[in-house]
C-alpha cells in the first residue's frame, strides 16, 4: 500500500495524526511518499524552517523506517571533498525558504549565496561552471535515488516506512514554474516553456510538433521497451487501477426469527433503543448466514452503548492479541483483545472509526467480499466531527449502518452544550448517499434494518448507507402492532395511534424517536382537558419523506401531463386539522416535509445550544414536551376559527409553560 502526499498537506491533522497506528499493527506493507517540494499553494511550507528534518523527528518518533532521498548523485562528489563538514553544515543551516529562492534563481546566484557562505565551499566549485551548479539536483529527481529508496522499503523491517523525497515544484516547467509562489495558479506554458519541458524529458517530438495554443501528445509505440514495461508491471501488480467493483453478490438474509427481540416490545421493563438495537445486533450475529459479516465499530464507548456484551463472543481485534493479565478477567464482560477479534475498538478516535468503516463497507468491491459495518457513536460526534469523511466514504460507494446513540438534544441530559445533539439529520440531509431514519420504537428499528440489509446486501443492492438515530432514554417498548403499515414505516410515516375520541375539532401530531412518547401524552391531554381529537403519527424520517417530496417535484416539472402526490401529502390526504410535528431534533428537521403538507401546518424543535438539567425541564425550555404540543395545537385550532384564543392562555396557565421548574423531571435513567 502506498500513498502520495505532499509536505503541505501534512499539515492536516488527519495525515499524521494516526501514524502511530501503523507502527502499533505492525503495516510494514504501507509506505508514505511525502514530495517535499518545500511549497504550499501560496508560499513556503516552512520558510522559516525545514520540513524534512520536522517529518523525520515526527515518523522516526512514531516508529516509522524513514528513508530520506535529499541530493541527486551530482553532489556525491562534493560530499566526497566535505571532510571537515563545511558543506553538510550549510545543507543543514539553510532554511527551506532559501532553498525555494536558489532554484528560482540560477547558477551564480546559488555560488554566491549557498556555496559563498562558506570558503572551502566555495573553493569546491570554483573550477565548475554556473550551469554546473545550475544543473545539481535535488534527490526527489533522480531516479536511481529514488529506486534505490523505493527498494529499500520494501524489505521486510516490521514497521511502515516513509519516504522523505525533496523536489523542486514545477520542476520541468521552466523558469516561470519552478519554485515560483504563483505555480499553482499558473494555467498556461509559453512556447519557450514547451521546448524546455520536451528537452529536459527527452521525449522525441520535432519542433514542428509542438504549439503554444494547442497541447501535443506523446504515446510510446505499443511494442517500445516503456510501453512494454509498464505493461508488465501493472499485470504484476493484477490488473488495471482504478477499478471498482460495483456489483456485490448478494448476501443469503437473516429469518425473520431474528427480529423477534424488538418485535415482541419489552414487557414491563424499560429499556432504551440504544439497547433494543444492541439485542437485535446480538441476534443478527448468531444468523448463521449473515452473522460472521458483521463488524461492530466503536470509539472507546462500548460499555456505554451496553456493547461490553459482545466482548465475549466476539472478541476485540489486536495484531498482538491479549499477551497481559486483564484486570477484569474474572468477569463475565471483561475486556478481551485477540488476534481474531472482530470488533474494532479504535480508542477515543471517530476519524479513525469512520476510516475503518469505510475499509469494511467497501470491501464488497475492493474484495468481492461484502462486510457489514455497523458504526456506533455518540450521535453528536457523528456527522458533525467527521462529515467529510462520511461525504468520502459516499464517493466510494461504501454500504453499512452508522447509528448514532445518545441521540436528542434534550434526552441525552446533564451532558450541556458538548454532547446533545439536535441538528445531526439535518447534516445527513447533505449526504446523497445516507438513508436517515429516527426510529421510536424497537419494532420499527427492526424493520429499518431489516429493510437495509435488503436494500445494501440483497439482490440489486443499492450504494447508500444508513444513519439511524437512537436514544438512552428508557421507556417501555411496545408489541408491533397487528397489521402495521411496514411500507409507511420504511417510506417515513404511518399512523401510530388514531384519535381516541369522537370531536369536531382535529389535529395530527406528527413526531419522530422520543418525540412520539411527548405525542401519545399530548394526545390524552388534548383529549380529556380540551375536548381535540388527536391521531399521533410516527415519522421515521424526515429526510426520506423529503427526499420523495423533491423526486415528485421534479417529476411534476418534467411531466406535466403525470401530475403525483408526495408521499406524506397522500399519508395525510382526509386527516382532518393542522398538523403538529415535532422530535428532540431542531425545527429545521420537521420544517423540511412543510412543503408537502397540506393542512396548516407548525413545527416544534430544539433550536439552540443544548443544557444540563432534567429531560423534563429541557423539554419545557425548548417547548417541545406534550404541554407545548398542546399549547401549539391549539394555537393552530384558533388560526382555523375552530376554538377561541382565550382557550390557549387558560393551557398556557394551566401547565405553567413558561416555568421549567413545573415540567415532570422524567425518567432520569440513562444506561444503554
Amino acid at each position: 500500500m502506498w500513498a502520495f502526499l505532499g509536505d503541505g498537506e501534512v499539515d492536516e491533522v488527519d495525515t499524521l495524526g494516526a501514524i502511530g497506528l501503523a507502527t502499533r499493527e505492525k503495516l510494514d506493507n504501507l509506505t508514505f511518499v511525502v514530495n517535499c517540494n518545500l511549497q504550499r499553494l501560496d508560499g513556503p511550507v516552512r520558510g522559516n524552517g525545514k520540513i524534512i528534518q520536522e517529518l523525520e523527528s515526527v515518523f522516526g518518533g512514531a516508529g516509522w523506517n524513514v528513508i530520506k532521498v535529499i541530493w541527486g548523485r551530482g553532489w556525491d562528489p562534493l560530499l566526497a571533498q566535505d571532510r571537515e563538514g563545511a558543506l553538510v553544515n550549510i545543507m543543514n543551516t539553510t532554511l527551506d525558504g532559501d532553498y525555494q529562492t536558489f532554484k528560482a534563481e540560477n547558477g551564480a546566484f546559488i555560488r554566491e549565496h549557498f556555496f559563498g557562505r562558506d570558503p572551502r565551499t566555495a573553493a569546491m566549485v570554483s573550477s565548475w561552471s554556473d550551469d554546473q551548479i545550475w544543473g545539481l539536483q535535488r534527490g526527489g529527481h533522480d531516479y536511481r535515488k529514488l529506486f534505490a529508496a523505493y527498494t529499500a522499503a520494501v524489505q521486510d523491517n516490521g514497521r511502515p516506512t516513509v519516504i522523505l523525497a525533496k523536489t523542486i515544484k514545477g520542476w520541468t516547467l521552466g523558469s516561470h514554474f519552478e519554485g515560483r509562489n504563483s505555480t499553482h495558479q499558473m494555467k498556461k506554458m509559453t512556447k519557450e516553456d514547451i521546448l524546455q519541458f520536451r528537452d529536459r524529458l527527452q521525449i522525441p517530438l520535432a519542433d514542428d510538433k509542438l504549439d503554444a495554443y494547442l497541447p501535443s501528445y506523446y504515446r510510446p509505440p505499443a511494442d517500445s521497451p516503456e510501453a512494454k514495461y509498464l505493461a508488465e508491471r501493472r499485470q504484476a501488480l493484477g490488473g488495471s487501477i482504478p477499478r471498482r467493483r460495483s456489483v456485490s453478490k448478494p448476501l443469503t438474509q437473516p429469518d425473520d426469527s431474528a427480529y423477534e427481540s424488538v418485535k415482541r416490545g419489552s414487557g414491563h421493563q424499560e429499556i432504551a433503543t440504544t439497547m433494543a438495537f444492541v439485542r437485535m445486533l446480538k441476534d443478527l450475529i448468531k444468523d448463521p448466514g449473515l452473522g460472521s459479516r458483521l463488524v461492530p465499530i466503536i470509539p472507546d464507548e462500548a460499555r456505554t452503548f451496553g456493547l461490553d456484551s459482545l466482548f465475549p463472543t466476539l472478541k476485540i481485534y489486536s495484531p498482538n492479541g491479549q499477551k497481559y493479565m486483564s484486570v477484569d478477567r474474572e468477569l463475565m464482560l471483561s475486556y478481551k483483545e485477540s488476534t481474531e477479534g472482530v470488533i474494532l475498538h479504535e480508542g477515543i478516535n471517530e476519524a479513525g472509526s469512520v476510516a475503518s468503516f469505510t475499509a469494511v463497507g467497501s470491501s464488497y468491491s475492493t474484495h468481492d467480499e461484502p462486510m457489514i459495518p455497523i458504526y456506533i457513536f455518540y450521535s453528536m460526534f457523528g456527522f458533525q466531527r467527521t462529515g467529510d469523511a462520511f461525504w468520502a466514504a459516499a464517493d466510494q460507494l461504501v454500504r453499512g449502518f452508522v447509528v448514532g446513540a445518545t441521540a436528542g438534544r434534550t434526552t441525552l441530559n446533564g451532558e450541556g452544550l458538548q454532547h446533545e445533539d439536535g441538528h445531526s439529520h439535518l447534516l445527513a440531509a447533505t449526504n446523497p448517499a445516507v438513508v436517515s431514519y429516527d426510529p421510536a420504537f424497537a419494532f420499527e428499528l427492526g424493520h429499518i434494518v431489516k429493510d437495509g440489509l435488503r436494500r445494501m446486501y440483497g439482490a440489486n443492492s443499492e450504494n447508500i448507507f444508513y444513519y439511524l438515530t437512537v436514544y438512552n432514554e428508557p421507556y417501555v417498548q411496545p408489541v408491533e402492532p397487528e397489521n402495521l403499515d411496514v411500507e409507511g414505516l420504511l417510506r417515513g410515516i404511518y399512523l401510530y395511534a388514531p384519535a381516541t375520541i369522537k370531536s369536531k375539532r382535529h389535529v395530527q401530531l406528527l413526531a419522530s424517536g422520543v418525540g412520539v412518547n411527548w405525542a401519545l401524552k399530548a394526545q390524552k391531554l388534548l383529549a380529556e382537558d380540551f375536548d381535540v381529537a388527536a391521531s399521533v403519527w410516527s415519522v421515521t424520517s424526515w429526510n426520506e419523506l423529503r427526499r420523495d417530496g423533491l423526486a415528485v417535484d421534479r417529476h411534476n416539472m418534467l411531466n406535466p401531463q403525470d401530475q403525483r402526490s408526495a408521499y406524506i401529502t397522500q399519508k395525510l390526504d382526509g386527516a382532518k386539522g393542522p398538523v403538529i410535528a415535532v422530535s428532540d431534533f431542531m425545527r429545521a428537521v420537521q420544517d423540511q416535509v412543510a412543503p408537502w403538507v397540506t393542512q396548516p401546518f407548525a413545527a416544534l424543535g430544539t433550536d439552540g445550544f443544548g443544557l444540563s438539567d432534567t429531560r423534563g425541564a429541557l423539554r419545557r425550555h425548548f417547548k417541545v414536551d406534550a404541554e407545548s404540543i398542546v399549547v401549539s395545537a391549539l394555537q393552530q385550532l384558533a388560526a382555523q376559527g375552530e376554538i377561541k384564543p382565550k382557550l390557549i392562555q387558560e393551557a398556557i396557565d394551566k401547565y405553567q409553560i413558561n416555568d421549567v421548574r413545573a415540567a415532570d423531571a422524567g425518567n432520569t435513567e440513562g444506561s444503554g
